[in-house]
């Protein structure tokens, strides 16, 4: 860097750094805003592009460097709006914004697409005084195109890559905020989740990954696959930078009914407030060993199986439990018949009228136009999702999501809370994420330790609604008591 201030700021003190660090900065005057955003934006370059990049940013925001002043500006003469003021976050590019950059989820069929109006969460954000860095690479429609298809991969961004290493998953959907998180490219990131999209990238990554209950954060805005499931969510390198940005998504959204169960449980609630390095004392928790841990094999085993040891350690009691519904035979019926009616709702109301791409049967189209591109890997779920009536009225469908309902929740989650009288459920990496996923309900993953190539594990706490504060408080005693995180090697190869 040719600025000597920001040389230095980059060398010794930018790479794991976090939002009390970065706060404290502000108010010392050691740092602006705007200095961030360009020690970010020169660490996107040497990082992320070029043939060895984690190829994990899709767009940066055309005007990052002038709202990052006019918020150090607001800053000088009212002081700063929230502890998320001039802080750089990297959002999914499934996550609509009104502004310069493109909405696509990854899709070339989108790569012209601009959103009308911000989703809810970005409204948040702005309101915060948080300065949107740029868009996130993912899988190409999170993960809803076809069968096979590589975690990471889409049409537009090409394939994002682990920083651990070459060969080591990345994790999906949310796979360019996981990675850029992990390579030190903003402080956090938002991800969406509709099963296991942010527990697996964060788990791939050594982050901190927040699913909430479906409800805490507004699913309008976001190109959806499932109303039922779907719920945006912090990445984070640490359990309290993950909270704080868990403070600004929440809210209550006229526009999106479920919204209206969250506010006799959290809203306005601070999901800092509970962390404490002793939250695990008294805990009684669950382990999801029988087919969970069970499909983890060699080292990957041993650091988990550590890692319930240390839960007893830091003062919990530990028992082995199986969820009632693990032997059914799930479905994902629900999503494809969800799919299609979320994403045509979408395109109506958030893309404008004259664009190319107005449906499901378009983006199947477009993709038939330009088959090398495109269909590299084919794109069975879209034309299974095209297939349905749209209506919601089929009776697979129906069926299904009444058994989905049931078997997640009264027969499964809660079911296996109230028979062990465990606080949480915890499962290996994102291993498991379907029940809860399907049950609407909140997981925390944090890491666990790394396996001797280098890959990253972690562990995952699961609870019934709205019990995200006793989650992170689990996650933040853990991850205190062990303190796993580590940055990726600089320079290793991808």
């Amino acid at each position: 860097m040719k600025n000597p201030k920001l040389n230095e700021l980059y060398n010794t003190w930018l790479n794991e750094t976090t939002i009390d660090d970065i706060q404290l900065k502000f108010s010392e005057g050691g740092l602006s805003s705007k200095e961030l955003v360009l020690l970010y934006l020169y660490r996107i370059a040497q990082v992320d592009q070029g043939e060895r990049g984690v190829n994990s940013i899709l767009e940066v925001n055309p005007d990052a460097l002038q709202i990052a002043e006019a918020l150090d500006l607001e800053r000088s003469v009212s002081g700063p709006r929230s502890l998320l003021h001039g802080i750089p976050v990297l959002i999914k590019d499934n996550i609509a914004t009104a502004d310069r950059m493109h909405t696509s989820a990854g899709s070339l069929a989108m790569k012209d697409s601009y959103a009308v109006k911000d989703a809810f969460l970005v409204k948040k954000l702005r309101e915060a005084g948080a300065v949107i860095l740029g868009k996130t690479n993912m899988t190409e429609w999170a993960n809803f195109m076809t069968q096979g298809m590589p975690s990471g991969y889409s049409s537009r961004g090409g394939q994002v890559k682990n920083p651990y290493g070459e060969g080591f998953d990345c994790g999906g959907s949310s796979s360019g905020s996981g990675s850029s998180i992990a390579a030190n490219l903003a402080v956090v990131a938002v991800g969406t989740e509709t099963s296991g999209s942010i527990l697996s990238p964060a788990s791939q990554n050594s982050l901190v990954g927040v699913k909430p209950t479906v409800g805490l954060i507004s699913r309008s805005g976001i190109i959806p696959i499932s109303h039922t499931q779907d719920t945006a969510g912090p990445m984070a390198r640490t359990v309290k930078d993950a909270a704080l940005l868990l403070n600004v998504l929440t809210g209550v959204d006229g526009t999106d009914p479920v919204t209206k169960t969250n506010v006799d449980y959290v809203s306005g609630f601070d999901f800092t407030s509970r962390l404490d390095t002793n939250g695990l004392k008294g805990a009684k928790i669950g382990i999801a060993r029988d087919t969970y841990f069970d499909y983890i094999k060699g080292d990957k085993l041993e650091l988990l199986n550590k890692a319930v040891d240390k839960l007893v350690e830091l003062g919990a009691e530990v028992v082995d439990v199986v969820i009632p519904s693990t032997e059914e035979k799930w479905t994902y019926d629900v999503l494809v018949h969800e799919f299609k009616v979320g994403l045509n709702n979408y395109l109506k109301e958030y893309i404008a009228a004259n664009g190319e791409v107005r449906s499901l049967s378009d983006v199947i189209t477009y993709n038939y136009r330009f088959p090398k591109a495109m269909l590299k890997y084919g794109q069975t779920l879209l034309i299974e999702a095209e297939n349905t009536s749209g209506t919601l009225l089929d009776r697979k469908y129906l069926e299904s999501l009444e058994a989905d309902q049931y078997l997640s929740k009264e027969g499964g989650i809660d079911a296996t809370l109230s028979q062990y009288g465990v606080d949480t459920i915890v499962f290996p990496n994102n291993i498991g994420a379907s029940i809860p996923a399907k049950a609407g309900y909140p997981s925390v993953t944090v890491p666990a330790g790394y396996t001797s190539e280098g890959e990253p594990v972690g562990i995952t706490f699961t609870g019934t609604a709205y019990s995200e504060a006793n989650l992170l408080k689990y996650a933040y005693a853990f991850e205190q008591g062990t303190k796993h995180r580590k940055a990726p090697e600089e320079g290793k190869e991808q």
